[in-house]
Formats: C-alpha cells, structure tokens, sequence
C-alpha cells in the first residue's frame, strides 16, 4: 500500500437532506480519525489461564478532531450552528485512495482562536453516534 498525503484525508459535512450532500470543510490543516472497541471478556476457568473476548460484542465508535483556519464556508457555519444546537447530523471522511466513511456525528466541542493580526482559527471534535460504515 502507497503512503497517502494527510491533505487528502477530508471532513465533510452533509446538507441536512435525506439524501444528504456533503461538503468539504475548508480551512482544515490537520485532521485525526479514531476507531474505538470495547472488548467484552468472556474467560472462564476453561480459558487454560488466558484471556479471552467476545468478537462482535462490545461498543464500538469513531472519534474525529481537525484543526484549521476559519474561512468562513458554508461547512464551517453548519459546523457551529451544530455545535450551539447540539445537533447530530451527517459526515462524511474521503481519503486519497477513494475510501469513505460516513455516519451520523455530535459535534462535541469547537474552539475558536485568534491572535492579534493573525488568521482566526478553529479546532473541533465529533463523536460517532449509530454505525459508521465504509464505501
């Protein structure tokens, strides 16, 4: 497998549609994905001393965090107008290779900052909420 370009790797936001269409959001320099299980264990006196878990069981999630400059898109305003509503709604995160996650995301913190003649930045956090699946 080829290395990929972090700047191929995108969040985008879903219109609020049915159907959703999703849009980049703009501005973002770094973005970090996590998948999360949580294991069950199921080990009994007959696991001969070892551990053992319970495939498919457990809760699993996907955590996502990103960095950037604001630039003011329309994905941004969708991102704080979610953030002040505490709406879930849809995401979508592409990646170089063509590869796709999307699910149903809280948006569950977005900071804002800014220095005196510098750009206004922003940083976010999402937290999966129903199955993510991969396209």
């Amino acid at each position: 497998m080829a290395a990929e370009k972090g700047s191929a790797f995108l969040l985008k936001v879903g219109d609020g549609g049915t159907t959703p269409v999703y849009a980049t959001v703009a501005g973002l320099r770094t973005t970090q994905m996590s998948i999360n299980g949580e294991a069950v264990v199921i080990t009994s006196k007959d696991s001969g001393g070892w551990r053992e878990l319970l495939s498919g069981a457990g809760v699993r999630s996907v955590t996502v965090a990103g960095s950037g400059i604001f630039t003011g898109s329309v994905a941004e305003t969708r991102l704080k107008g979610n953030a002040l509503a505490g709406v879930i709604d849809a995401y979508e995160l592409s990646f170089e290779s063509g590869e796709k996650l999307r699910g149903r995301f809280l948006l569950t913190r977005l900071d804002y900052a800014g220095d005196f003649n510098g750009e206004r930045s922003y940083a976010l956090s999402l937290e999966s909420s129903g199955p993510v699946t991969s396209l």
